[in-house]
């Protein structure tokens, strides 16, 4: 085993260490661990970052289902569109896209670069906003209040989003549910993570259809990403949060910094 395929399995346990830790955030490193570790097809990577992300995310999900932090109406009512969103991104829209998009001069855009470019922006928009969460999270005890035509075209916003980048996508669903469902951030956080798992799931079914699963490799590496959480579930108590969740912002924004400099000159 080489080295660098070693660091992609110690990737996959980081990726369960930050989920644990932070309580998200650790599935925008998938992709990039499973492209450049790894060296996947960056289709084939955003495929296998939606089980994985599924999977570590409903481990995530139980343990706030036992402690009965997960508003299951809101859930539902976001999750809907998200599902349907997610799963048409990942069967029909994903492979309707021509390999080659258009060419400036000698320059090619093809399918992969644009899925790893808009996968980069992505990650600058996450990076940002565990940054500014970091400082302003507040908790908040209002009445849980609906607001259904905006908490549907949200829900559907992200469903395409994360079939395209494989990602949870949790920067987008946590502000969502703490604005337009009122929901105080602790129970956001946790009925965050129950969508990101229902949805990301499906979402692979997409995939399933479309391409072969290496399901040795797919379940080896999910398996020590869930190890993963549990540890960063453990050691969460001797950590602040919001000071680790700043940090891995600014890791998050180097990183998107770095796809787009590869990508762009590779």
């Amino acid at each position: 085993m080489e080295i660098i395929e070693i660091l992609g399995y110690v990737g996959a346990l980081l990726i369960g260490l930050i989920l644990g830790l932070i309580g998200g955030g650790g599935s925008i490193l998938t992709v990039p661990i499973l492209v450049y570790a790894l060296v996947l097809d960056p289709v084939i990577a955003t495929a296998y970052s939606l089980f994985v992300v599924g999977t570590t995310s409903l481990v995530g999900a139980l343990k706030n289902m036992i402690s009965k932090m997960v508003d299951f109406k809101t859930a539902i009512i976001f999750a809907i569109p998200a599902f349907i969103a997610v799963y048409g991104t990942r069967a029909f829209l994903i492979p309707a896209i021509p390999e080659e998009l258009f060419s400036i001069g000698s320059f090619i855009v093809t399918k992969n670069l644009s899925i790893m470019l808009f996968f980069a922006i992505i990650m600058l928009l996450a990076s940002i906003s565990m940054i500014r969460n970091s400082q302003n999270e507040t908790e908040k005890n209002t009445k849980v209040t609906y607001n259904y035509p905006l908490i549907i075209i949200e829900g559907f916003i992200v469903g395409v989003i994360t079939g395209i980048v494989g990602a949870g996508g949790g920067f987008l669903i946590i502000p969502a549910l703490v604005l337009l469902a009122k929901l105080p951030m602790k129970k956001a956080v946790a009925t965050s993570l129950f969508i990101i798992a229902i949805k990301s799931l499906i979402g692979f079914l997409g995939d399933i259809q479309n391409h072969e699963i290496d399901w040795i490799f797919l379940l080896s590496f999910t398996a020590i990403s869930v190890i993963g959480i549990f540890l960063g579930i453990w050691a969460n108590k001797f950590f602040d949060g919001k000071k680790l969740k700043k940090a891995f912002g600014w890791f998050v924004l180097i990183m998107g910094i770095y796809i787009i400099y590869k990508e762009l000159t590779m």
